[in-house]
């Protein structure tokens, strides 16, 4: 039985639950840990658990009884927790974004490596049959390569959504929609496509002026095949439409799942080819339907790792750098006007927590700050089965 502590019992820490007491069999939640231990008790209550409060971090980090923690915190805060967990002899799930700084991540890595415990990223879109299955399907080969892509990351957030503690700052969200809305998007490309050579990007500030960060960017990524990808990212799209569109030289794939093949007529005009995308449909049909989606996908997936003694995680700490390389980028082209190539070097404005600090823009202050809503209650986006 593997013993379970999760640290923040916010919004998305009830995803966790959910899927620890669903998969009760091989786990057990032995602690919760938050500053506020009334919010603890009460989620306690909610799942009907038998565990300890903590409001100590550090007392979840050397418990003897734990063997991995969820990390569940405001952003600005899970390096430090997850290498002091990791220090301490724990499995480490961290939700996105990894950290603040690709410096953190780095340092995380190192405290992943010293230990030989698992640190592994909430990248639960992964987990869902649809991406799964398009992934399944560009890796075939059939559609030849992909020449543009497109990720729509479109959400929808009211102007109060900017007002709880840690929103809207550098320094505790670590940045605006682009890292803690998109990440999901993000992952997703880069995990289907690979990362980029350079990027350039524009963000904006059009609708939360109680927010220092940008509730819209886009940003087109360069790939050293010629290939090209755009990404929207957003906070003030009305109905949240989110999809990843792939085309590709032989046909368009997409999530939610759609596909269209195009040939060419006698003159360069297009037709249809039905039996392309009958092929196409069969290699997407073939994949079998994973057992667990979201949330729970990712943590049987950490739970299987752990029970094999394995450390190898469909997205580890190395992926979860991967995507923060990737929304660095784009704060830096946004800032400097330039193009940014990839991979990031240590002397990039952003590399450091200090060095987002002191070079993001802020479009505008934060104006109000509440301990939290009366309404909990979260939306964790689209699982791409329709459009």
């Amino acid at each position: 039985m593997i013993r379970v502590a999760v640290i923040g019992t916010g919004g998305i820490s009830e995803a966790h639950l959910k899927a620890y007491t669903s998969l009760g069999d091989r786990c057990k939640v032995v602690a919760l840990c938050d500053i506020s231990p009334e919010k603890a008790e009460a989620l306690k209550q909610k799942y009907n658990l038998d565990c300890e409060i903590f409001t100590d971090t550090e007392e979840i980090a050397s418990h003897n009884e734990v063997d991995l923690v969820s990390v569940c915190t405001p952003p600005y805060m899970h390096a430090e927790l997850a290498i002091a967990c990791l220090n301490g002899g724990k499995h480490v799930l961290v939700e996105k974004p990894m950290a603040s700084s690709l410096e953190e991540c780095d340092r995380m890595l190192e405290a992943a490596e010293r230990s030989q415990r698992i640190l592994s990223v909430v990248s639960q879109n992964r987990f869902y049959n649809p991406i799964m299955k398009l992934k399944h399907v560009l890796d075939s080969g059939l559609l030849g390569k992909v020449v543009h892509a497109q990720a729509d990351s479109f959400w929808w957030r009211g102007h109060v959504y900017y007002d709880l503690w840690w929103r809207g700052t550098w320094e505790k969200e670590g940045g605006g929609c682009t890292l803690n809305h998109a990440v999901h998007h993000i992952d997703m490309l880069q995990w289907l496509m690979g990362m980029p050579d350079r990027l350039q990007a524009v963000t904006s500030n059009t609708s939360h002026d109680n927010a220092e960060v940008e509730d819209l960017s886009i940003a087109v990524l360069s790939y050293g095949n010629g290939a090209l990808a755009q990404i929207t990212s957003s906070v003030v799209h009305h109905g949240e439409e989110q999809q990843l569109v792939f085309q590709t030289e032989k046909a368009k794939v997409s999530a939610p799942w759609d596909v269209y093949a195009s040939v060419s007529r006698s003159n360069g005009f297009p037709e249809r080819d039905p039996g392309m995308e009958q092929r196409i449909e069969e290699i997407y049909r073939e994949y079998p339907e994973i057992p667990y989606t979201g949330h729970t996908g990712q943590i049987d997936d950490v739970l299987k790792a752990i029970e094999n003694q394995s450390l190898t995680v469909l997205a580890d700490g190395h992926e979860g750098r991967k995507t923060l390389e990737l929304i660095t980028a784009i704060y830096e082209a946004a800032l400097t006007g330039r193009q940014v190539q990839l991979p990031l070097q240590p002397d990039s404005l952003f590399y450091t927590r200090a060095g987002i600090l002191a070079n993001a823009p802020h479009f505008y202050e934060k104006t109000n700050s509440v301990a939290g809503f009366a309404n909990n209650e979260i939306t964790l986006g689209s699982n791409y089965q329709v459009k």
